[in-house]
């Protein structure tokens, strides 16, 4: 089993700041990436950015300079550091994990831009 446990949710202004963080543990062996994904209503889900085991990033153009995501591979951890906030990023912010072939999901959390 893989446990993916997420926080830093929450409502901001517009172009406001929130970080986002995932740990991971479990059966975590073999733990290739892990990223961020977002659904936001009636929508479907769309990945945010996913980051490898070496660091090499991904990110949808949507986010493409301001988000950021890292992480630190001894506490099996990602971060997800939004700036510049837009309403359009208000969602449901899932974090992921590749382990050997199975993709985990995290319980996700809400992030809510107002104007």
């Amino acid at each position: 089993q893989v446990q993916l446990a997420e926080s830093g949710g929450g409502s901001v202004q517009t172009g406001g700041s929130l970080r986002l963080s995932c740990a991971a543990s479990g059966s975590i062996f073999m733990l290739n990436f892990m990223g961020w994904y977002r659904q936001a209503p009636g929508k479907q889900r769309e990945l945010v950015a996913t980051i490898s085991r070496s660091g090499t990033t991904n990110y949808a153009d949507s986010v493409k300079g301001r988000f950021t995501i890292s992480r630190d591979n001894a506490e099996i951890t990602v971060y997800l550091q939004m700036n510049s906030l837009k309403p359009e990023d208000t969602a449901v912010y899932y974090c992921t994990a590749l382990v050997m072939s199975t993709l985990h999901w995290g319980q996700g959390t809400q992030i809510t831009v107002s104007s």
